[in-house]
């Protein structure tokens, strides 16, 4: 499957709100539409990106966020939010946008992102555990921190079409 990152644009951005998950996992992550105004209101710190389809057809979103002197830890470099399409996951998709996130990670000098899930049957630490994210043992907002320590050198090749 071919994927690239994309902007969110005014032409765009219509179907970025309109991207869907699964039913089931709608209570575990906020919509996309509530991501594009955190990001609006963090511009500084808010890294939000598309990841389309050969179309250009919207298949998913996350949002990373750089903050170097947050005061928290687990928020000076890492995944904000990522969303996947209903009928994109599974192809490939959430990895893609997680190893975009390593690559510009590792541009900004940084050799490790953090994560927080949910704990939920339908929440993402699965996906992330397979990823190579390992618990931390903190927790925020009840959700554990995940980090993923980045290897020296260069990002690995494509992401495996698995994610």
């Amino acid at each position: 499957m071919e994927l690239r990152l994309a902007t969110v644009t005014p032409d765009n951005v219509d179907a970025a709100c309109r991207l869907r998950m699964r039913p089931e996992q709608e209570g575990v992550v906020a919509p996309v539409a509530v991501s594009l105004a955190e990001a609006y209101a963090s511009p500084d710190v808010a890294w939000p990106r598309l990841v389309v389809g050969a179309d250009d057809e919207v298949l998913g979103f996350v949002m990373a966020a750089f903050d170097p002197d947050n005061e928290i830890e687990a928020f000076r470099c890492g995944i904000w939010r990522l969303n996947v399409a209903a009928d994109a996951q599974g192809l490939g998709v959430g990895r893609f946008a997680v190893q975009a996130v390593v690559e510009e990670a590792r541009r900004r000098g940084n050799d490790r992102i953090t994560v927080l899930w949910e704990r939920h049957p339908h929440g993402p630490e699965g996906f992330y555990l397979r990823l190579g994210f390992r618990p931390t043992g903190a927790e925020l907002f009840g959700e554990v921190v995940g980090e993923l320590v980045l290897p020296p050198g260069n990002s690995p090749g494509p992401p495996a079409a698995d994610g």
